[in-house]
């Protein structure tokens, strides 16, 4: 497995705060957690009961990452409305929402929150590749099921040390390949300058979209990184301006894509093609930047863009409005951010239905062997599908422009399973 010196660091971090402070058994359970009997005798039931169901979520609800916290309640809308239909199997869910600030030091104090004193079922949703890799060790010492992780990084699907974690969205690397398609399709020869996050999120599309267009005419000319401490990326794109390239692949997180393409829009002496990775695509960030000045823009994605037209009469864009609307009154419907966390929650659904025990350990066996799963709120031709080989639920995607004041599919699904072959371990 590819071992970044960014996980390396987050691993060692997490591994100090669990020496100073630890109080837990080899299996991750004290006096008062329980097991089950029968058929799952000795598995964990923790969170769990006959009637209830009790997950945690870490989400950085403030910080620089902040954009991505009303994804917690897309997440809870949708569990509100499950919970006012009987539950999950007869279960009602208890969601509780930490904050973490996209702070790595702070997601292992939330971890151990939501563990030693919450007593959940399973962390269900940790924002963010550096945090996610600073909490995955303790959560798997402590046998925790920490599935569906809001990050695309490509070590959740190959790694093979820490099996009680797994990622849902594309992972980045699968990203990155279609983008690359694309672009060896309409543009082979096109000069490309690339914005990123310097940090495993940013460093695994980059990666990838190298490996995929190697060999190919499409070429890198210019790479500038970013902190997630800076104040802005001005200077960087000033820089990649200098290239002349007539593509940016703009692999960012939310405050810093609407900098990047308003840095973008100002410079009327360079015009490339802006690819926008899909975690910064929301029109929540491009408003900002006045959606005049983002047309053409392109990203992809592999979920039902609740502002698109196409979806008006689509019975669970429907559903997911009137919950959102009922359950996260102050929150807005055409958000993507929104609809992620609906379609996440709609994914863990459609997991714990297939648990043949009601057990943690039910529960990480069940999210390992989907097999080819609908989930309404995903686009037509995307499904969920795992197996021994393959930790990767979501590998297809599909291209979208920006127009008008929305996003248009175009092209067909990308299943980067057939084209690409597995992501490497």
């Amino acid at each position: 497995m590819r071992k970044t010196t960014a996980l390396r660091a987050a691993a060692a971090a997490t591994a100090a705060l669990l020496t100073a402070s630890a109080c837990s058994s080899q299996r991750g359970q004290d006096a008062q957690d329980s097991a089950a009997g029968g058929a799952c005798k000795g598995q964990q039931t923790t969170g769990i009961t006959d009637k209830t169901i009790k997950l945690g979520g870490i989400y950085p609800l403030s910080g620089p990452a902040s954009a991505y916290g009303t994804i917690s309640k897309g997440v809870a809308a949708y569990f509100s409305h499950v919970n006012d239909k009987g539950g999950i199997d007869g279960r009602k869910v208890e969601f509780v929402v930490r904050d973490d600030g996209y702070q790595p030091p702070k997601a292992v104090e939330e971890a151990r929150r939501l563990v030693e004193r919450e007593k959940v079922f399973a962390v269900f949703q940790s924002l963010g590749t550096p945090s996610t890799a600073a909490v995955w060790d303790y959560l798997n010492q402590q046998k925790v099921p920490q599935p569906f992780v809001a990050t695309g990084a490509s070590v959740w699907g190959t790694d093979d040390k820490h099996p009680w974690t797994i990622g849902w969205q594309p992972n980045y690397v699968s990203e990155a390949r279609v983008y690359a398609k694309y672009l060896k399709d309409a543009r082979p020869h096109a000069k490309v300058a690339v914005l990123y996050q310097n940090d495993d999120f940013g460093k695994d599309l980059l990666g990838g979209f190298k490996q995929a267009v190697a060999g190919s005419g499409v070429k890198v000319v210019a790479e500038e990184s970013y902190e997630v401490t800076d104040p802005s990326v001005s200077a960087q794109m000033t820089s990649l301006a200098r290239s002349k390239a007539d593509v940016l692949l703009d692999i960012t997180t939310p405050k810093f894509g609407s900098q990047a393409l308003a840095a973008d829009a100002r410079n009327t002496r360079w015009n490339p093609l802006h690819i926008v990775n899909n975690v910064a695509s929301s029109a929540a960030v491009l408003k900002p930047v006045g959606f005049k000045n983002v047309q053409g823009v392109v990203s992809a994605t592999y979920f039902k863009d609740p502002a698109d037209p196409q979806w008006a009469g689509d019975p669970e864009v429907k559903t997911y409005k009137e919950a959102l609307h009922e359950y996260a009154p102050d929150s807005d419907p055409a958000n993507q951010f929104n609809a992620y966390g609906w379609a996440v929650a709609s994914s863990l659904h459609k997991a714990l239905d297939t648990m043949k025990c009601p057990t943690r350990e039910g529960l990480r066996d069940a999210v390992r062997d989907l097999k080819d799963v609908k989930v309404d709120m995903l686009l037509p031709g995307v499904t969920l599908s795992t197996g021994p080989d393959d930790a990767f639920p979501i590998e297809t995607m599909q291209l979208m422009r920006f127009k008008g004041e929305r996003w248009q599919l175009f092209g067909k699904p990308v299943d980067t399973r057939k084209v690409f072959g597995p992501v490497a371990k």
